[in-house]
C-alpha cells in the first residue's frame, strides 16, 4: 500500500493572513487536518469539503490528545495513504514540538515536511506596536518556555543569563507563573522599573494588552484577571509602544463580529471587517454536494436565470462533461444578485440582472436546492447541488464563541435570517440569549425585516447595503451593550 504524506504546518499566531503561502496550499490539499487550539479554527475553512478534521486539545491542563496519541495518529493516517496536515499555531519548531513528530514519522519511514510558521513571540509584540530588537533599546532577543514543569511546577532557567545577557525576552503561557519570573529577574539584577507587557491573543481582532514594570505587573494581572493564551514581554523596547502601536488604531479594533453567513467559503464582507481590525466568526458553515442534471433540453430556453455565483459554475461545468456545444445555447443569461453577474461575465458572457427579465420566453432556473422554497410560474428549474449544513464545523464554531467575547451580530441580507436560526438550534444554542446584549446590525430594511419577523431587535444598519458602509457605521458606533 502505498504511504501518505504528512506536512507538519505553523499556522501563525492568530490573524489568518498571516499563515505562510506554503502553508494554505497545504490544508487546501488536505485529506485530513489535525489541529491544536492555538491555531485559528478560520484556516480550517480553506480546507477541502471532504476533509476529516481532528481537534488535538492543548488547553492548559486538560489536554484532549497526549503527544504520543497524537503521534500515533499521524503515523495511522499516513499509513493509510492520506495527505495529512498537522497544524500547529504559531511556529512549529518554536516550543510546538514538532520535533517529537516528526521523529515518530521517520521511524516508520513516512515522507514529511516541515513548514515554518510566523512566531506568536514576534508578531504579537508587533501588533501591539513593539519591536523585538531595535538599534537604541535591544540588540538580543530570547524566546522562553513559562509553563514548563521542571522544578515544583515552575520553569528551570538561566535567570542570570536572561537578567544581563538578554534586552528583550518573551515568556510564553507564562501568566500563572509571572510572579515567580518576575521575582527572578529582579533578584538577579533586571531594575525594577523594566517595563513588562502582556499580548492576550496577539493578532486577533480581541487582542488585549496590559502593561506595567517588573515590580508592579503581577498585582495588575491579578486586578486585570488576565490570562493564557498571553505573550509576556519583558525590555526597554517596549517604550515604543507610544510612538509605533497601530494595530489598536483600526477603525474595528475591538469588535468582535458574529456574522451570519450564506455562502460556503469565507465572505467578503468577513475578509473587509477584518481588514479594518475587526474579530469575526462566520456562521453557519455550509457544504455543497453536486447533483446530476438533465440537459437534453437546455439549447431550447430562451432566458437562464443563475440564482448564485456557485450555480454558473457547477452549470457550465456540467455542459462541457456532457459534450453540448455551448454556442447552441441561444438564451439571455439572468443573474439573481451582482455576484452571480459577475460569475457569467468571468465566463465571457454578458448577463443583466433578474429585475430586468421581461415575463416573456421559456425560463429556465438555475441554482441549488434553496430554490425550490420559491415559486417561479411557468419556468423549469434545474437544481445543480444541495446545499447543507456542515456538522463537522458545529464544535468549532462553539469552541470559538467560548473563547471570545462577541459584542457585534451581522445579518447581511434577509436570506441569512432564517438558516441561521436553525444551525443554531442544532447547536443546541437558542438565537435570542444568544443575541442579548449584541449589537445587532442589519445589511439593509428587507434585512431589518427578516430579523423583527424572527423576534429580535434590530438595532441599527449602514447608510446602504455595502461593506463600506457598514465598516464606516460600525466604527463610528461605540462597542457597547445594546
Amino acid at each position: 500500500m502505498k504511504k501518505g504524506k504528512v506536512i507538519l504546518v505553523g499556522a501563525g499566531p492568530g490573524d489568518v493572513r498571516l499563515i505562510t503561502v506554503k502553508g494554505m496550499e497545504a490544508i487546501k490539499q488536505a485529506e485530513v487536518i489535525l489541529y491544536d487550539r492555538l491555531a485559528n479554527p478560520k484556516l480550517l475553512e480553506f480546507a477541502p469539503a471532504e476533509c476529516e478534521l481532528i481537534y488535538c486539545g492543548k488547553l492548559p491542563n486538560r489536554h484532549i490528545l497526549r503527544q504520543g496519541n497524537i503521534n500515533e495518529l499521524l503515523v495511522e493516517k499516513a499509513l493509510e495513504g492520506k495527505r495529512v496536515v498537522r497544524l500547529k499555531g504559531g511556529d512549529p519548531g518554536v516550543f510546538g514540538r514538532v520535533g517529537e513528530e516528526a521523529a515518530a514519522l521517520a521511524q516508520y519511514q513516512i515522507p514529511f515536511e516541515i513548514v515554518p510558521g510566523i512566531s506568536s513571540g514576534i508578531a504579537a509584540p508587533l501588533y501591539a506596536g513593539i519591536p523585538v530588537t531595535h538599534r537604541e533599546y535591544a540588540e538580543s532577543f530570547a524566546v522562553v518556555t513559562a509553563h514548563d514543569k521542571s522544578k515544583e511546577g515552575k520553569p528551570v532557567l538561566d535567570w542570570e543569563g536572561l537578567a544581563s545577557g538578554v534586552d528583550t525576552i518573551a515568556f510564553y503561557m507564562g501568566v500563572g507563573n509571572l510572579p515567580f519570573i518576575c521575582e527572578n529577574l529582579l533578584n538577579f539584577g533586571k531594575p525594577a522599573s523594566t517595563p513588562v507587557i502582556l499580548i492576550q491573543w496577539g493578532t486577533f481582532g480581541r487582542q488585549k494588552t496590559l502593561q506595567g514594570t517588573l515590580a508592579d505587573i503581577s498585582g495588575k494581572v491579578l486586578e486585570a484577571k488576565f490570562s493564557n493564551p498571553s505573550i509576556i514581554l519583558v525590555g526597554d523596547v517596549i517604550s515604543l509602544r507610544e510612538k509605533i502601536s497601530w494595530f489598536e488604531k483600526m477603525p474595528l479594533y475591538g469588535r468582535q463580529i458574529l456574522l451570519a453567513r450564506t455562502s460556503e467559503g469565507p465572505s467578503e464582507l468577513a475578509k473587509e471587517l477584518i481588514e479594518n481590525g475587526a474579530d469575526v466568526i462566520e456562521f453557519p458553515k455550509w457544504k455543497r454536494t453536486s447533483l446530476p442534471m438533465d440537459l437534453t433540453k437546455v439549447t431550447s430556453y430562451e432566458k437562464i436565470l443563475f440564482t448564485s455565483p456557485e450555480s454558473v459554475d457547477e452549470f457550465f461545468a456540467a455542459v462541457i462533461e456532457s459534450g453540448i456545444d455551448i454556442r447552441k445555447i441561444r438564451a439571455n443569461f439572468f443573474g439573481a444578485s451582482m455576484k452571480s453577474i459577475k460569475a457569467l461575465k468571468n465566463r465571457g458572457f454578458i448577463a443583466v440582472h433578474a429585475d430586468e427579465m421581461h415575463e416573456t420566453g421559456a425560463l429556465l432556473i438555475v441554482g441549488d436546492d434553496s430554490i425550490l422554497k420559491k415559486e417561479f410560474d411557468s419556468a423549469d428549474i434545474m437544481v445543480t447541488s444541495k446545499k447543507e449544513l456542515d456538522h463537522q464545523f458545529l464544535p468549532l464554531f462553539k469552541r470559538m464563541l467560548d473563547e471570545a467575547e462577541v459584542n457585534t451580530m451581522v445579518f447581511p441580507s434577509s436570506a441569512s435570517v432564517e438558516p441561521f436560526v436553525q444551525a443554531l438550534s442544532e447547536c443546541d444554542l437558542n438565537a435570542v440569549e444568544l443575541l442579548q446584549g449584541l449589537h445587532v446590525v442589519s445589511m439593509g430594511k428587507q434585512t431589518a425585516a427578516a430579523v423583527g419577523k424572527a423576534g429580535f431587535m434590530s438595532h441599527g444598519m449602514p447608510a446602504s447595503a455595502t461593506k463600506e458602509a457598514l465598516v464606516e457605521y460600525l466604527a463610528v458606533c461605540p462597542v457597547e451593550e445594546v
